[in-house]
């Protein structure tokens, strides 16, 4: 009797056992995967939402003609905080998972993220720089890093630059802060700097006078500051005249290019020779 009765003790424990687990398969574990599920959907959704709050916020900008710079810069930031605060609801609160231990390890971890995190908080803040100093904004025409182009975002860790082939290039926030560059677009007025090459026995009078000409019929080139036409350097087969004249910004490369062609049809109708490299070759005549 007493090996029956521990025969049923063990049945009874191990149908116990198992009752546990079926119930805990069938409702805790569906109920953990039912929220998993419903969290998921949830972060999808609200990404998009929150996408569509971006760009919202953005139109309503451009409606009060708010600084481009600074709201794209915001839209970033608003989009990245909400992304940020709702993954920490979804995880934190519905899915009740305990965040104390995860912080404590992120604690321990803190020089090794730190040192992974470097070069984004650099540009985060690079942004923050960009901002406040203003070396450039959104629409500038800019070179820097080896690359150029025209600003189209300042975001929160990269600047967005779209080339004159239509090429997106993003430079990373923290070099542009720290780094040179140049904005072409800073200013109203460009100066256009060209070089003309005329052989030495051409009239040097006429030559200039010719230029002059060109220059005060073009309508894109400023009277003020006065334009620059003189001879600059005397080189081995040629002598050099510099034609150097003040645009609006938005005319320069009409200006630069118009003023290329125009001389070359000119100085081919009053006979000045553009030299190009020549050798003159000697044979002696040897018995």
């Amino acid at each position: 009797m007493e090996e029956i009765s521990n025969m049923n003790f063990d049945h009874l424990s191990f149908a116990t056992v198992m009752k546990k687990l079926s119930n805990w398969v069938l409702d805790d574990g569906i109920n953990m995967g039912v929220k998993l599920i419903i969290g998921v959907l949830v972060i999808i959704i609200g990404f998009k939402v929150i996408n569509n709050i971006s760009k919202r916020f953005l139109k309503f900008a451009e409606l009060k003609a708010l600084d481009v710079t600074i709201v794209k810069f915001l839209k970033s930031c608003i989009n990245i905080s909400l992304k940020c605060i709702l993954l920490l609801v979804i995880v934190g609160g519905y899915w009740d998972i305990k965040l104390t231990g995860l912080a404590a390890i992120l604690a321990s971890a803190g020089v090794a993220v730190g040192l992974a995190l470097q070069g984004s908080l650099s540009n985060f803040a690079g942004g923050f720089i960009i901002l406040f100093l203003r070396p450039f904004k959104v629409g500038d025409y800019i070179q820097a890093s080896g690359f150029e182009g025209t600003v189209e975002q300042i975001g929160v860790f990269y600047t967005n630059l779209a080339t004159i082939d239509n090429k997106l290039v993003m430079i990373p926030n923290g070099t542009l802060s720290n780094g040179s560059l140049i904005n072409y677009s800073a200013k109203e007025t460009r100066r256009v700097d060209l070089v003309f090459s005329v052989a030495y026995d051409s009239d040097l009078l006429k030559v200039r006078k010719v230029l002059k000409e060109i220059v005060d019929n073009h309508k894109l080139i400023l009277s003020k500051p006065d334009p620059f036409i003189g001879l600059i350097q005397h080189n081995a087969s040629s002598l050099d005249f510099a034609v150097r004249v003040w645009v609006k910004n938005s005319d320069y490369w009409p200006v630069y290019f118009d003023l290329l062609e125009t001389v070359k049809i000119r100085f081919d109708k009053e006979g000045i020779d553009i030299p190009y490299p020549q050798m003159d070759l000697h044979f002696k005549n040897q018995q």
